[in-house]
């Protein structure tokens, strides 16, 4: 029996007053995971069932009695994020039960809870190559007065076998904006070393150029010969182009970084140099499991690292381990203020975002006081030792 027009407004009210209470819905701090470096939030800031409903639901009664889900939203992760005009701003990366992403911003006036998405998705201008999908932007307010997203750019592998649906390319997507609501697309990022999922662009001019951190790799799942996270540099971001990428941060056996690693967000400078958080790879029986660490670079030559703390920044922990792709965090913005606050936005296994706080002060002293990984155990246990004979006393 079709619902009448009165039962169909009863649902409608109560799908409104449900999604009114999720949306303002305050986050508490973690009380028990203290480990001095940063601070997680009880409640994951955006799920899929934040997507505004009109984005969801056909609201008219008269095309839609059953008050039907007509477009599902599967996922709310991997998003890059801003700070403008006392806002903190996230562009997330929005899956639809489709299973193409879009970008869609997310607002919060204390960067913690009542996050509430603008009122219509981003529409991102295409390319006469049109993307097949499009995820994971780094958002940098760049010394040029842009702001550019820079975001990984798929489409399917022309030279795949016909019937061979997994095989794909990546390259990495450029566009710019002054609002995040009109955006200009550049062509995207020409690389010379292979496939392209994970490129950041550097928020200063160095030596008078673009400079990206890059991620060459051989296939769009498999990073093969590529060694790491790189460094590029670019004459003219409208046609960007590196002939020449460096490795800057290498993958190293049996490391939280083993299979591959790349750059998160854009890094956040410092007196002390350039702080910087990535994420590391490793296979397990499990599959593969994504963590963050941190390094930093020196402030002249940002290419350079001058700290490199062993071991990973933060994993996933308890109902983070599990989602659409299980035992993943990933990182691709954070946030300073004006109060020299951190807010480091983190999805969990593919599927919700959480948020961390710390300071500047406090990701320094992580940094540059961590002791590094000395790649053996014998060296890690002369490391715990070391830090036992300077607690003498103390315990």
């Amino acid at each position: 029996m079709i619902p009448t027009k009165e039962e169909f407004n009863k649902r409608l009210q109560k799908l409104k007053n449900g999604h009114k209470k999720l949306l303002s819905k305050k986050n508490k701090p973690v009380s028990n995971n203290y480990n001095g470096i940063y601070q997680k939030y009880k409640n994951p800031i955006l799920t899929a069932a934040h997507a505004p409903l009109p984005w969801r639901f056909d609201l008219n009664y008269e095309t839609n009695p059953f008050l039907m889900q007509r477009i599902g939203v599967n996922a709310t992760f991997n998003s890059g994020a801003i700070y403008l005009d006392g806002r903190y701003l996230l562009m997330v990366r929005t899956e639809g039960w489709d299973r193409k992403s879009f970008f869609a911003v997310a607002e919060s006036l204390n960067g913690i809870d009542n996050w509430h998405f603008w009122d219509r998705p981003v529409t991102m201008p295409e390319t006469l190559n049109p993307d097949t999908n499009v995820y994971d932007i780094r958002l940098t307010h760049h010394d040029d007065g842009w702001i550019y997203g820079i975001f990984c750019s798929e489409r399917k592998d022309p030279t795949a076998p016909i019937g061979d649906n997994s095989q794909a390319i990546a390259s990495g997507g450029i566009a710019r904006t002054k609002d995040l609501i009109n955006w200009d697309r550049l062509p995207d990022f020409i690389s010379h070393h292979g496939q392209q999922r994970n490129l950041v662009l550097h928020p200063e001019f160095v030596d008078g150029k673009y400079a990206f951190y890059t991620r060459p790799q051989d296939g769009f799942i498999e990073v093969g010969g590529g060694g790491g996270i790189g460094w590029a540099l670019v004459d003219d971001i409208s046609k960007a182009e590196a002939p020449d990428e460096k490795i800057i941060d290498k993958k190293i056996y049996h490391t939280i970084k083993e299979l591959k690693n790349g750059q998160g967000p854009a890094p956040i400078k410092t007196e002390k140099g350039w702080l910087h958080l990535a994420h590391g790879v490793r296979g397990c029986a499990a599959g593969l499991r994504y963590v963050l660490f941190m390094f930093m670079t020196d402030l002249e030559d940002p290419s350079k690292v001058i700290a490199r703390p062993g071991g990973h920044f933060m994993a996933a922990e308890g109902e983070e381990r599990v989602g659409d792709v299980s035992n993943v965090v990933f990182t691709n913005g954070w946030i300073r203020n004006e109060k020299d606050e951190v807010f480091i936005y983190y999805a969990s296994s593919d599927t919700r975002m959480h948020v961390a706080t710390t300071t500047i002060e406090q990701l320094l002293d992580y940094c540059l006081n961590t002791p590094e990984d000395g790649f053996r155990s014998a060296a890690s246990v002369q490391t715990i030792n070391k830090m036992i004979d300077g607690n003498s006393g103390l315990y």
